[in-house]
């Protein structure tokens, strides 16, 4: 007879609680930190409502879908936001100019130690205030998170990083080079439209199996996650910065350079922590943007979601600005020690199946 496995306690379980309550007291804490900084440099704590007519229009990013009903009964679908970015700057437009939200956002096909399909997002606006600005209050941020809790050193599965270290900034052609010896930008016109053959054949040479359905997309993210992510924030955090315009699709193309664009991502012991932009404000790009993604996900995946026009529309009048959406429940992982997300989520999403990222 087979003996089976021993089954986890549930996290209500009171032995269970009592043994992590610690951890959810620190995220209380450093939540409480966040906040106190982000008011004291003048920002305003706005609440971006969750029931949106479009959840986000990225092509691998999936949402959950529900109803509202009329009194009669009829339906209009809606969704749960991936982020509260469309609505965040719906208050741009409209007068706001520092503003953030720990947003409740929704991620379907997510599961695993670092996402939850259920989490919080630290969002924060600047309007008419450098890109360089929100690269600035990221390191602030973290820093001010570990200081809470106490943390000298932030250590995921074996790899560590000292956050108050001064940052590395890392462009990511220069990150393609150093860690998988491909030249990124010379698979890129002049638009920043990428050549999938020849990210193929450079994929190829350093030793990656390509598929013949795979994209330049795909190709670029294969390389990425399998030999530049586990580079990154080793030792000190690294500022991941000018990605392709083609990986962007929120973001204005930098100034010097229309293949790149002005998106960075904010990695500690290989774990990406946020992702910034200086923010697109030209609405027709950004339609056709949205369209190109979500021909894209019908592609791969057989559906798409609406354009939410009152985003559009309201993007044509809102200020410069850059922006920022940091994972603050993957932060506390890294300041309290935790093994996993939910070891710092006070209620769990409840067992489903794990599938989707595992990372």
């Amino acid at each position: 007879m087979t003996k089976s496995s021993p089954v986890a306690s549930p996290w209500w379980s009171p032995d269970t609680h009592t043994d992590r309550r610690p951890a959810l007291l620190k995220r209380n804490a450093v939540r409480r930190a966040l906040r106190a900084h982000l008011e004291s440099a003048g920002f305003t704590e706005v609440e971006c409502g969750a029931l949106a007519a479009s959840p986000g229009n990225e092509a691998h990013l999936h949402a959950f879908a529900t109803d509202l009903l009329t009194v009669s009964g009829e339906a209009t679908r809606a969704y749960l936001h991936t982020s509260p970015e469309f609505a965040a700057k719906k208050l741009l437009a409209a007068g706001e100019t520092k503003i953030f939200d720990f947003a409740r956002v929704f991620r379907n096909r997510e599961r695993g130690p670092l996402h939850a399909p259920e989490f919080t997002m630290l969002e924060w606006y600047r309007a008419r205030e450098p890109y360089d600005a929100v690269m600035d209050d990221c390191v602030a941020l973290i820093r001010r998170a570990a200081e809470t809790t106490g943390i000298a050193t932030f250590t995921w599965r074996g790899r560590t990083c000292d956050p108050f270290a001064p940052p590395e900034r890392l462009v990511v052609g220069d990150a393609f080079l150093r860690f998988a010896g491909i030249d990124l930008l010379a698979t890129l016109d002049r638009q920043g439209v990428g050549n999938r053959g020849l990210l193929a054949d450079a994929a190829a040479r350093a030793g990656f199996t390509v598929a013949t359905d795979d994209n330049w997309a795909d190709i670029f993210s294969k390389v990425l996650v399998a030999r530049v992510e586990p580079q990154l924030g080793l030792g000190r955090l690294t500022i991941l910065d000018r990605y392709p315009r083609c990986e962007a699709a929120l973001a204005r193309a930098a100034p010097d350079d229309p293949r790149l664009s002005d998106r960075f991502e904010v990695y500690a012991s290989g774990v990406e922590l946020a992702n910034g932009f200086g923010e697109l404000t030209d609405a027709a790009e950004q339609r056709r943007r949205f369209e190109a993604e979500m021909n894209e996900m019908q592609c791969i995946y057989g559906t798409r979601y609406p354009v939410d026009e009152d985003f559009l529309a309201a993007l044509a009048v809102m200020p410069p600005a850059s922006g920022v959406a940091l994972g603050f429940d993957r932060l506390v992982v890294l300041a309290t020690a935790a093994r996993r997300i939910d070891d710092v989520l006070w209620t769990p999403a409840p067992p489903f199946e794990q599938t989707g990222h595992e990372g």
